[in-house]
Protein backbone atom coordinates (compact mmCIF):
# COMPACT_ATOMS: atom_id res chain seq x y z
CA UNK A 1 0.00 0.00 0.00
CA UNK A 2 1.31 3.44 -0.90
CA UNK A 3 1.94 5.73 2.05
CA UNK A 4 0.61 9.28 2.38
CA UNK A 5 4.00 10.63 1.29
CA UNK A 6 4.65 8.13 -1.50
CA UNK A 7 2.49 7.92 -4.62
CA UNK A 8 1.73 4.54 -6.22
CA UNK A 9 4.13 5.46 -9.05
CA UNK A 10 6.89 6.33 -6.57
CA UNK A 11 6.24 3.08 -4.72
CA UNK A 12 6.48 1.10 -7.96
CA UNK A 13 9.75 2.82 -8.89
CA UNK A 14 11.06 2.14 -5.38
CA UNK A 15 10.35 -1.57 -5.72
CA UNK A 16 11.99 -1.70 -9.14
CA UNK A 17 15.01 0.19 -7.77
CA UNK A 18 15.30 -2.33 -4.93
CA UNK A 19 15.19 -5.18 -7.43
CA UNK A 20 17.87 -3.61 -9.63
CA UNK A 21 20.02 -2.72 -6.61
CA UNK A 22 19.76 -6.32 -5.42
CA UNK A 23 20.58 -7.66 -8.88
CA UNK A 24 23.62 -5.40 -9.16
CA UNK A 25 25.00 -6.68 -5.85
CA UNK A 26 24.20 -10.30 -6.71
CA UNK A 27 25.78 -10.08 -10.17
CA UNK A 28 28.87 -8.40 -8.75
CA UNK A 29 29.19 -11.10 -6.06
CA UNK A 30 28.73 -14.27 -8.10
CA UNK A 31 28.18 -13.29 -11.73
CA UNK A 32 25.07 -13.61 -13.86
CA UNK A 33 25.29 -17.34 -14.61
CA UNK A 34 25.11 -18.28 -10.93
CA UNK A 35 22.35 -15.79 -10.12
CA UNK A 36 18.71 -16.85 -10.13
CA UNK A 37 15.55 -14.77 -9.99
CA UNK A 38 15.03 -16.26 -6.53
CA UNK A 39 18.42 -14.89 -5.41
CA UNK A 40 17.51 -11.43 -6.64
CA UNK A 41 14.04 -11.55 -5.09
CA UNK A 42 15.40 -12.70 -1.73
CA UNK A 43 18.00 -9.95 -1.63
CA UNK A 44 15.41 -7.33 -2.68
CA UNK A 45 12.89 -8.51 -0.08
CA UNK A 46 10.20 -9.36 -2.64
CA UNK A 47 8.84 -12.59 -4.13
CA UNK A 48 10.01 -13.95 -7.46
CA UNK A 49 6.66 -13.17 -9.11
CA UNK A 50 7.24 -9.48 -8.35
CA UNK A 51 10.59 -9.61 -10.12
CA UNK A 52 9.05 -11.24 -13.19
CA UNK A 53 6.12 -8.82 -13.18
CA UNK A 54 8.14 -5.63 -12.64
CA UNK A 55 11.28 -6.43 -14.65
CA UNK A 56 11.01 -9.78 -16.41
CA UNK A 57 13.38 -12.71 -16.87
CA UNK A 58 16.98 -12.81 -15.72
CA UNK A 59 18.11 -11.52 -19.13
CA UNK A 60 15.62 -8.66 -18.78
CA UNK A 61 17.08 -7.89 -15.34
CA UNK A 62 20.61 -7.88 -16.78
CA UNK A 63 19.52 -5.44 -19.49
CA UNK A 64 17.68 -3.23 -16.99
CA UNK A 65 20.69 -3.11 -14.66
CA UNK A 66 23.04 -2.34 -17.55
CA UNK A 67 20.78 0.41 -18.89
CA UNK A 68 20.41 1.99 -15.45
CA UNK A 69 24.15 1.95 -14.75
CA UNK A 70 24.92 3.51 -18.14
CA UNK A 71 22.22 6.14 -17.56
CA UNK A 72 23.73 6.98 -14.17
CA UNK A 73 27.08 7.80 -15.75
CA UNK A 74 25.49 9.69 -18.63
CA UNK A 75 23.51 11.87 -16.25
CA UNK A 76 26.83 13.31 -15.12
CA UNK A 77 27.51 14.64 -18.61
CA UNK A 78 24.93 17.40 -18.28
CA UNK A 79 26.53 18.58 -15.06
CA UNK A 80 29.98 18.38 -16.65
CA UNK A 81 28.86 20.60 -19.53
CA UNK A 82 27.65 23.30 -17.16
CA UNK A 83 30.94 23.32 -15.21
CA UNK A 84 33.31 24.05 -18.10
CA UNK A 85 33.88 27.20 -20.14
CA UNK A 86 36.46 25.69 -22.49
CA UNK A 87 35.56 23.06 -25.08
CA UNK A 88 38.84 21.20 -24.60
CA UNK A 89 38.20 20.97 -20.87
CA UNK A 90 34.66 19.75 -21.53
CA UNK A 91 35.60 17.02 -24.00
CA UNK A 92 38.43 15.86 -21.76
CA UNK A 93 36.09 15.75 -18.76
CA UNK A 94 33.51 13.70 -20.68
CA UNK A 95 36.14 11.23 -21.86
CA UNK A 96 37.91 10.86 -18.53
CA UNK A 97 34.61 10.52 -16.63
CA UNK A 98 33.19 7.80 -18.86
CA UNK A 99 36.40 5.75 -19.04
CA UNK A 100 37.22 5.96 -15.33
CA UNK A 101 33.65 5.16 -14.26
CA UNK A 102 33.70 2.14 -16.54
CA UNK A 103 37.03 0.89 -15.22
CA UNK A 104 35.99 1.33 -11.58
CA UNK A 105 32.52 -0.20 -11.86
CA UNK A 106 32.22 -3.27 -9.59
CA UNK A 107 29.81 -5.12 -11.87
CA UNK A 108 31.91 -4.54 -14.97
CA UNK A 109 35.09 -5.67 -13.24
CA UNK A 110 33.47 -8.76 -11.75
CA UNK A 111 31.84 -9.79 -15.02
CA UNK A 112 35.05 -9.22 -16.96
CA UNK A 113 36.65 -11.68 -14.55
CA UNK A 114 33.85 -14.26 -14.42
CA UNK A 115 31.95 -13.87 -17.70
CA UNK A 116 33.93 -11.84 -20.25
CA UNK A 117 31.90 -13.26 -23.12
CA UNK A 118 28.70 -11.81 -21.65
CA UNK A 119 30.30 -8.38 -21.28
CA UNK A 120 31.50 -8.45 -24.88
CA UNK A 121 28.03 -9.42 -26.09
CA UNK A 122 26.52 -6.48 -24.18
CA UNK A 123 29.15 -4.16 -25.64
CA UNK A 124 28.81 -5.33 -29.24
CA UNK A 125 25.76 -7.09 -30.70
CA UNK A 126 23.48 -5.94 -27.86
CA UNK A 127 24.84 -2.41 -27.54
CA UNK A 128 22.32 -0.50 -29.68
CA UNK A 129 20.28 0.89 -26.78
CA UNK A 130 23.20 1.95 -24.61
CA UNK A 131 25.08 3.42 -27.58
CA UNK A 132 22.00 5.44 -28.55
CA UNK A 133 21.73 6.70 -24.96
CA UNK A 134 25.41 7.65 -24.99
CA UNK A 135 25.13 9.54 -28.28
CA UNK A 136 22.05 11.44 -27.11
CA UNK A 137 23.67 12.45 -23.82
CA UNK A 138 26.92 13.50 -25.50
CA UNK A 139 25.08 15.45 -28.18
CA UNK A 140 23.08 17.23 -25.48
CA UNK A 141 26.28 18.12 -23.61
CA UNK A 142 27.86 19.46 -26.80
CA UNK A 143 24.70 21.36 -27.69
CA UNK A 144 24.79 22.94 -24.25
CA UNK A 145 28.34 24.03 -24.97
CA UNK A 146 27.27 25.44 -28.34
CA UNK A 147 24.42 27.34 -26.71
CA UNK A 148 26.98 28.99 -24.43
CA UNK A 149 29.22 29.93 -27.33
CA UNK A 150 31.94 27.33 -26.72
CA UNK A 151 31.27 25.73 -30.10
CA UNK A 152 30.06 27.20 -33.39
CA UNK A 153 26.58 26.23 -34.53
CA UNK A 154 27.12 22.87 -36.19
CA UNK A 155 24.33 21.11 -38.14
CA UNK A 156 26.18 17.80 -37.74
CA UNK A 157 26.69 18.02 -33.98
CA UNK A 158 24.98 14.67 -33.38
CA UNK A 159 27.29 13.02 -35.91
CA UNK A 160 30.31 14.47 -34.13
CA UNK A 161 28.89 13.23 -30.82
CA UNK A 162 28.48 9.76 -32.31
CA UNK A 163 32.07 9.73 -33.58
CA UNK A 164 33.25 10.69 -30.09
CA UNK A 165 31.13 7.93 -28.53
CA UNK A 166 32.36 5.36 -31.02
CA UNK A 167 35.99 6.15 -30.24
CA UNK A 168 35.28 5.80 -26.51
CA UNK A 169 33.32 2.59 -27.15
CA UNK A 170 36.19 1.14 -29.18
CA UNK A 171 38.70 1.93 -26.42
CA UNK A 172 36.43 0.24 -23.88
CA UNK A 173 35.82 -2.87 -25.99
CA UNK A 174 39.49 -3.21 -26.99
CA UNK A 175 41.53 -1.47 -24.26
CA UNK A 176 44.90 -3.01 -25.11
CA UNK A 177 47.01 -1.45 -27.82
CA UNK A 178 49.94 0.90 -28.25
CA UNK A 179 48.18 3.87 -26.63
CA UNK A 180 49.16 4.64 -23.04
CA UNK A 181 45.83 5.51 -21.43
CA UNK A 182 46.15 4.27 -17.89
CA UNK A 183 46.28 7.47 -15.85
CA UNK A 184 43.90 10.41 -15.85
CA UNK A 185 46.72 12.58 -17.16
CA UNK A 186 47.19 10.24 -20.13
CA UNK A 187 43.45 10.16 -20.78
CA UNK A 188 43.31 13.95 -20.59
CA UNK A 189 46.20 14.39 -23.04
CA UNK A 190 44.61 11.95 -25.50
CA UNK A 191 41.27 13.75 -25.32
CA UNK A 192 42.82 17.15 -25.91
CA UNK A 193 45.13 15.98 -28.68
CA UNK A 194 42.75 13.75 -30.63
CA UNK A 195 39.13 13.95 -29.51
CA UNK A 196 38.80 17.72 -29.29
CA UNK A 197 39.93 18.16 -32.93
CA UNK A 198 37.48 15.39 -33.89
CA UNK A 199 34.62 17.47 -32.46
CA UNK A 200 35.64 20.98 -33.46
CA UNK A 201 37.63 20.34 -36.64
Amino acid sequence: MATATQSPLDQQESIESRILDAALVQFANVGVKKTTIEDIARRAGVDRVTVYRRIGSRDDVVQAVTTREVATVLTELGDISARHDDIGDLISAIFVTVVTRWRAHPLVNRMLLLEPERVMTKLTVESAETLAMSIAATAAALQGAADRGLLPDMPDLTTRAELLCRVIHSLIVAPHGTLQLQTEAELDAFARGYLTPLVIG
